[in-house]
C-alpha cells in the first residue's frame, strides 16, 4: 500500500510544490526532474586536465598541478570537484546554502556520484565527514548543506556518514573576505575531534566549495593526528585561488 500511495502522491506534490531547476531556478515542466534543457548546456564540469592534487581545472594541458599546489603543501592527500565555480554555480550554491533550497542536494549528490564515482570508490573511504558548520549557523540556516550532500552520496554508495567525528568550535569569519594567511589564522582552533579515536583508515571530506583548501587542510591534519591514514575530499565546485 505504501508503494501504491507513493505513485500518486509524488505527482500531487509536483503540482503543489513544482520542481525548479537548481541552476536557473525556473520551474521545470511537470513530471520532469533534474536540470532544465537550457541549463544542461550551460553547466561547466571539471574534466579533462585538472590538478592531480586538488582537482582544480587547469588551462594548460601540459601541467599536472595547479600553481597553488606547486608552492603550497597540503595536509589532505587528494581531492576532486564537480563544477567550475562560475556565476551559474555560485548563484545555485547560494540558494542552496542561504535560500532554503535543500532539495538541490539530491541533484548535487547524484551528479557527484555519476561523474566522480570512480574517484570516490578509488579512495576506499571508510567514512564520509561533511565540513561542519557552527551551532549559530546551523540554528539560523536550519541545516548543514555539506551534510545534505554527503547523505545523498551515502544513499547511492553505501559509504557511512558522520557529523560527530569533527565538531566546529567557533563561528569563523566569512572565508571569502580573507587572504590565504587570513584563512589559516581564522581556522586556528576552529575544529575539534568529537570522538577520541578515529577508527578509520581512509576518510572522505565533503563540502560545497574548494578555494585555497584551508578548511580541508585543517580537518585533514586533525584527522591524521587522531588515527586517520589518508584523507581525501570531494566538493561541488572549485573556487578561485586567492
Amino acid at each position: 500500500m505504501k508503494g501504491e500511495s507513493g505513485k500518486w502522491l509524488e505527482p500531487v506534490l509536483d503540482l503543489v510544490y513544482p520542481r525548479r531547476c537548481p541552476f536557473c531556478d525556473d520551474i521545470l515542466p511537470f513530471g520532469t526532474k533534474g536540470v532544465c534543457s537550457r541549463c544542461r548546456s550551460r553547466v561547466h564540469y571539471i574534466d579533462g586536465n585538472y590538478c592531480m592534487k586538488c582537482g582544480k581545472q587547469l588551462s594548460d594541458d601540459t601541467e599536472e598541478y595547479c600553481k597553488d599546489c606547486k608552492k603550497t603543501g597540503h595536509a589532505y592527500d587528494r581531492g576532486r570537484s564537480l563544477y567550475v565555480y562560475d556565476d551559474l554555480i555560485r548563484e545555485s550554491i547560494a540558494r542552496f546554502k542561504y535560500g532554503g533550497r535543500q532539495e538541490y542536494a539530491d541533484l548535487y549528490g547524484d551528479e557527484t556520484v555519476n561523474r566522480l564515482g570512480s574517484f570516490i570508490s578509488g579512495c576506499h573511504p571508510d567514512l564520509m565527514i561533511p565540513v561542519p558548520v557552527s551551532k549559530k549557523k546551523l540554528i539560523k540556516r536550519g541545516y548543514n548543506q555539506a551534510k545534505l550532500i554527503a547523505d545523498r552520496i551515502s544513499r547511492l554508495t553505501g559509504i557511512p556518514v558522520s557529523d560527530t567525528v569533527i565538531m566546529r568550535t567557533t563561528d569563523t569569519m566569512p572565508m571569502k573576505e580573507l587572504s590565504r594567511t587570513g584563512r589559516r589564522k581564522n581556522l586556528k582552533g576552529a575544529f575539534k575531534i568529537g570522538v577520541v579515536d578515529v577508527k578509520c583508515r581512509n576518510v572522505l571530506i565533503v563540502d560545497d566549495i574548494y578555494t585555497t583548501g584551508s578548511t580541508i587542510d585543517a580537518m585533514a591534519a586533525l584527522l591524521k593526528d587522531h588515527g586517520a591514514e589518508r584523507v581525501y575530499f570531494v566538493t561541488l565546485s572549485s573556487g578561485i585561488i586567492i
